[in-house]
């Protein structure tokens, strides 16, 4: 007959990873949040700068819409590229 307990401490003592393991998961969590973080501050910069070309007429004589103004342009552009940093800065 078994031991419950031993199982149970067995599978627990095989699935604890090596500090190796924890040192490559650590470093590989760090490099994804930092690309996230890039890839959001990349799409904030994108944002405004099509925003003031949208305000230069580079897609033609209308200019962006008040609202658009408001929620979409450059205010947009700098929350994404200050949560792009927060996100990339994270330790």
């Amino acid at each position: 007959m078994k031991h419950p307990r031993g199982d149970a401490a067995t599978a627990a003592a095989k699935s604890t990873p090596t500090p190796e393991e924890l040192a490559r998961q650590k470093y590989w969590r760090r490099r994804r949040f930092v690309r996230i973080g890039q890839v959001l501050m990349a799409t904030g910069v994108l944002v405004a700068l099509v925003h003031w070309l949208a305000h230069i007429e580079a897609f033609g004589p209308q200019q962006p819409a008040l609202w658009l103004d408001v929620v979409a342009g450059y205010p947009m552009g700098g929350v994404l590229l200050i949560a792009g940093a927060i996100v990339a800065g994270r330790k």
